[in-house]
């Protein structure tokens, strides 16, 4: 079953890309490059090695948004998911802060922070926050309750219960909050470039746009889809390894 969706998404994939040259067919580059010529800028760009700094940049933002991310979003939904009390105060503000478009807010952050890395890391970082905090708090409330009174029962602290039942047991929860947040991560950084940098894929999308280069902005497009794929795949690889190791563990 899964080698047959593989092959059918890579048909699929074909398919797209001759849809792609056929509505390029006489049309303008400037309007709608075909596949062939952004394939070219694309290896081009890589080959050459003028795509990497900027690749460098947004990749640096992206990562180091994502762990801000996590550690305060995966942080403050554990305290969140143990206590009520603070849930119930905290989380309509959370909701409010989180309602006003990050795009709105980053000529702010420019001012505060700097057309620098930091802002646009920052951008990043709250971006992804949200549903990492969301997933995390729901995995640590919906835990079994029979598992739960058995730990009770045995006098675990909520420390224990917390790091060896509710945590694991919320695991694929949380993850499935990090495969939104990874993707959300590069939008975040994108969106920091757009606003005001000199370096960044964000920031050659704009250089591109200056230029009138449609094709090398869908180069750029394209880079930054397999960016999101890799990075998609590489949490779904940690969450197998991840789910493998807590199997193996439950066994021993």
């Amino acid at each position: 079953m899964r080698k047959n969706a593989a092959i059918t998404s890579v048909i699929l994939g074909i398919l797209l890309i001759i849809v792609w040259e056929y509505l390029a067919r006489g049309l303008s580059n400037l309007i709608l490059p075909n596949p062939t010529a952004v394939f070219l800028k694309l290896q081009e760009g890589i080959v050459s090695g003028d795509f990497l700094p900027h690749l460098l940049t947004t990749l640096t933002e992206v990562m180091l948004g994502l762990f801000i991310g996590i550690v305060f979003g995966v942080g403050l939904g554990i305290l969140i998911g143990e206590n009520e009390f603070l849930r119930k105060v905290s989380f309509p503000y959370i909701v409010i802060s989180q309602a006003i478009p990050k795009i709105a807010l980053a000529p702010l952050f420019m001012l505060w922070f700097g057309y620098g890395m930091t802002s646009k890391i920052v951008i990043t970082a709250l971006i992804c926050f949200f549903p990492l905090l969301e997933a995390t708090a729901s995995a640590v409330r919906q835990v079994n309750q029979q598992q739960l009174d058995l730990f009770r029962l045995i006098h675990a602290s909520q420390m224990q219960t917390l790091w060896h039942l509710k945590i694991p047991a919320g695991l694929p929860t949380i993850l499935q909050g990090l495969r939104v947040a990874v993707i959300l991560a590069l939008v975040g950084a994108i969106v920091g470039e757009f606003i005001g940098a000199n370096q960044g894929l964000g920031a050659l999308i704009i250089a591109s746009q200056s230029m009138m280069d449609t094709t090398l902005m869908f180069a750029i497009l394209i880079l930054l889809s397999m960016i999101g794929f890799l990075l998609y795949g590489l949490v779904n690889l940690l969450e197998s390894k991840l789910l493998r190791y807590k199997k193996g563990d439950t066994k021993h």
